[in-house]
């Protein structure tokens, strides 16, 4: 078995990664310079452990289900004992073994060139960015605001209009309810769809707990907003146009150019949650003319925890802060800003930005092979939404003559997500599909395939046969 002493520096060199800023201050193993030279004894010590963490890490590739490359992230053998024949019982669950991952929508696995960006940030430039006084605090803080202008880069934007925070639902809490309660003098009306994420419903109904009035568009049968009616809901008194641009259930992509020049017109703010669009779809705030746009790091193969915010500067946005605190991140988000899971997401997106082409083809062959290989075996195959206008990584499907719950316990050796929630005893279609007036059993037998960067033929053809 042959062993590098240096795994970590070997990989970071042999793998492609994005380009940061700051010298030598963002390799891996800038922990060691500017240090004393260490002592034989040290270095044989030194030498002992990152010996016993390549042996591990060996271990680990050799005990890597085959197929579940989304999966294959440097996870140590004891933290998930499985190899592709143990069982695994789980949450009252008999599986053969790990199960392939085909679940992108949900979230994605970190890509290994963001976590090499990340590691230094958690080991030796451990500084707080907001520290003013020190090298710690400013190399930290030359680290954010060089991935703040990594995710302006990607999304067209300014860098100073980005705002980090903790992931897409805190952004769409800061756009609905800060932006109504900012202007709540004067408007009192919101124009969002039946289709939209929960937290961005459940705002509006908060909204509407409080005095405020909200329109909820119905969508067409493919999923994409009636434009007239768009138009029509629109009153001298909104305050907000809130639109998703890909549809986190069903993949569909909204005309958002065509939605953002209605709003142009009638000079309201627009606000879309991106966080299935970005780095899988072209995004350009100005052609779309957006205010307020929600990004999320963990769904474009960064790390959890942490998201994005672009506000525009011109004509600028105001909001009400939803936390008080120390005024960070302009005193709309307050709280000392992560920053590894800030690196991380920049990097995710600059990667994004460089692959987004090849990957898009690549996923799009996947999708037809899958969707292919299933026709072949089933008949009554509907693909919900548009066809025409979606994210080829998300498909959604409907299996006419199969019982929905019969269905999902058939997939239990694929992670996918079903259309249906499971409320008391009973399955309730997905409040998605029931927009777009699916029959409600075949809403029943809904199931979401999420295809992403590190999907493979192999893992495609196993879960068209499962």
């Amino acid at each position: 078995m042959k062993v590098s002493l240096f795994p970590i520096e070997e990989t970071a060199l042999n793998t492609p990664r994005a380009t940061s800023g700051g010298g030598d201050s963002h390799h891996p193993h800038s922990l060691y310079h500017n240090r004393t030279k260490p002592t034989t004894r040290q270095q044989t010590k030194m030498s002992s452990k990152i010996l016993s963490a390549a042996i591990r890490r060996h271990s680990l590739l050799s005990h890597t289900r085959r197929l579940s490359t989304a999966a294959a992230a440097a996870i140590s053998p004891t933290e998930h004992p499985y190899d592709e024949t143990t069982p695994i019982s789980m949450k009252g669950v008999k599986i053969s073994g790990r199960p392939l991952y085909l679940d992108m929508q949900a979230t994605s696995p970190v890509d290994p060139r963001v976590l090499d960006a990340m590691l230094p940030y958690f080991t030796s430039q451990y500084g707080n960015p907001h520290s003013r006084t020190h090298l710690y605090g400013w190399e930290s803080d030359h680290a954010v605001e060089h991935a703040r202008a990594q995710v302006a880069s990607l999304i067209h934007a300014s860098p100073k209009e980005v705002v980090f925070t903790s992931g897409a639902t805190e952004c769409n809490n800061i756009s609905v309810k800060g932006v109504m309660h900012f202007y709540k003098e004067k408007k009192k009306h919101v124009v969002t769809t039946q289709t939209e994420h929960k937290c961005v419903l459940d705002s509006c109904r908060y909204l509407q707990q409080h005095g405020f009035d909200v329109t909820y568009l119905r969508v067409k049968p493919d999923g994409l907003v009636d434009l007239d009616e768009l138009r029509n809901a629109i009153r001298t008194d909104t305050g907000l146009v809130s639109v998703m641009a890909v549809n986190n259930e069903i993949g569909v992509i909204q005309p958002m150019e065509e939605i953002g020049e209605i709003c142009r017109e009638f000079n309201v703010p627009f606000h879309t949650d991106a966080a299935q669009a970005l780095g899988k779809i072209p995004i350009d705030v100005n052609k779309w003319n957006v205010s307020l746009m929600s990004l999320s790091g963990h769904k474009v193969y960064g790390p959890k925890g942490v998201g994005a915010l672009y506000m525009r500067r011109r004509p600028r946005i105001r909001v009400e802060p939803q936390m008080n605190g120390g005024g960070q991140e302009r005193g709309i988000r307050s709280g000392t800003v992560p920053t590894p899971l800030v690196v991380g997401m920049g990097a995710a997106c600059e990667i994004a930005m460089k692959e987004m082409v090849y990957d898009e083809n690549r996923i799009m062959g996947l999708k037809d092979r899958l969707l292919n290989g299933i026709r072949e075996r089933l008949d009554g195959v509907v693909v919900n939404g548009s066809v025409e206008r979606r994210y080829a990584g998300n498909l959604n499907l409907s299996f006419a003559y199969v019982e929905g719950e019969s269905l999902l316990m058939g997939l239990k050796e694929v992670a996918v997500s079903s259309g249906s929630a499971c409320t008391s005893a009973s399955l309730e279609p997905s409040y998605v599909l029931r927009a777009l007036g699916v029959d409600e059993d075949m809403a029943h037998t809904s199931i979401r395939f999420g295809i992403g960067r590190f999907t493979t033929e192999e893992e495609i053809d196993k879960a068209r046969l499962s």
